[in-house]
């Protein structure tokens, strides 16, 4: 940052500084806030700040407000459309992933205060707070965007936060296609299977993509069905009409009130579901999804982070032995071959692309749970 922009910064935080001054200064005396905070700022500015041209005039208003109201330097990360992520590592550690990789900007917090604010104005009007007995948390914001925060202790150097950005376009199966994402093939392998009721898997690493074409595969979803999507923060956008959304919510600061995955399955299978939708399965939920497959809810869609589809097939194992009702590993195995019918799965690419690598379908195998090879990037099915 150069000179100039410096003494500008440090111009928009005293006057920032200032202006929470006057604002309590009002609210004290105990009458209302005739004025409105933009109204407030530019009249903080012509005064205090007279000298300066009407372009940094104007611009001394926007950073004002933007520390004031906004996520402060994170806006302009926010503003870029390329931006895929932003990681903070602390005040003066900031990342951003475009377009598959990770680079650093030039962008820093004043002072890890300053942080520590941007994340109070992150998590305050979506009802999550941190602190030291709390010092993580999850949250979504507006437009489905994902963010997780870590301060300290926990976070060792310094507050941390993750933006994971929800890409305003939600691209179909076409659109995956003209990226590279999908091949015509599996599309077409793809479609054919949400129409006819399948349950699909699909598997990956952070990042992949699984989310996004688990968004665009609900679209082949027939209008007339009953979906409901179960997710620890909404994501999905699906386009049928009759669409019910859950999403979890997590303990408070008293440690009650949590309401997991598992709870929202269990309830879902309740309110006469045509289709189920998981954002993922990460727990023992996983137990409950086999249930509901293996008891005519079939035709579910839902995602699993793991290496390839056979990881997939014994991670979901696993995840179902962790709700700890004592069924014998051979049941669970039953139950994933008679459940699960297709994992597809994504990786990432020369460049970071997000491409599909596989699909594998779902069979018995010398007693055990068998992937077989039905398409592979490269390769003739």
């Amino acid at each position: 940052m150069d000179p100039a922009d410096r003494h500008v910064e440090d111009l928009a935080s005293e006057l920032r500084r200032r202006l929470g001054e006057r604002r309590r200064a009002e609210a004290a005396r105990g009458g209302p806030l005739t004025r409105g905070l933009g109204t407030a700022v530019g009249e903080l500015v012509a005064s205090e700040a007279a000298i300066l041209s009407p372009a940094l005039r104007q611009e001394l208003e926007e950073l004002i407000l933007r520390d004031t109201v906004g996520l402060g330097p994170l806006e302009t990360l926010l503003a870029d459309p390329a931006v895929e992520d932003v990681l903070v590592n602390g005040p003066g550690s900031v990342y951003v992933e475009r377009r598959g990789r990770i680079e650093r900007t030039g962008v820093t917090f004043p002072s890890e205060a300053a942080l520590r604010d941007a994340i109070e104005r992150i998590l305050a009007p979506l009802g999550r707070r941190v602190d030291e007995l709390s010092p993580m948390a999850d949250a979504r914001l507006g437009d489905g965007s994902r963010v997780n925060v870590v301060i300290p202790p926990l976070a060792v150097d310094a507050p941390t936060l993750s933006i994971r950005r929800f890409a305003g376009e939600r691209p179909d199966l076409e659109r995956l296609v003209e990226l590279g994402t999908l091949t015509r093939e599996l599309s077409e392998h793809l479609v054919t299977a949400v129409r006819d009721r399948r349950s699909i898997l699909i598997s990956g690493g952070t990042g992949s993509g699984k989310t996004t074409l688990l968004n665009a595969l609900s679209a082949c979803i027939a209008a007339d069905e009953r979906v409901i999507t179960i997710e620890d923060a909404a994501e999905l956008r699906l386009r049928q009409p009759h669409v019910v959304r859950l999403e979890t919510r997590p303990a408070s600061i008293e440690g009650r009130g949590e309401v997991t995955i598992r709870d929202l399955l269990r309830n879902a299978l309740r309110m006469r579901p045509d289709r189920i939708v998981i954002g993922e399965v990460r727990g023992p939920e996983a137990l409950d999804l086999l249930t509901a497959l293996n008891t005519g809810h079939n035709g579910a869609l839902s995602t699993l982070h793991a290496n390839s589809p056979e990881d997939a097939l014994r991670r979901l194992e696993t995840l179902a032995l962790m709700a700890g009702v004592g069924l014998p590993h051979d049941a669970i195995r039953e139950q994933v071959v008679r459940g699960i019918d297709l994992v597809v799965h994504l990786g990432r690419g020369a460049g970071g692309a997000r491409i599909a690598l596989a699909l594998d379908a779902v069979e018995r195998v010398a007693g055990s749970v068998g992937a077989r090879e039905v398409w592979r990037r490269g390769a003739e099915p």
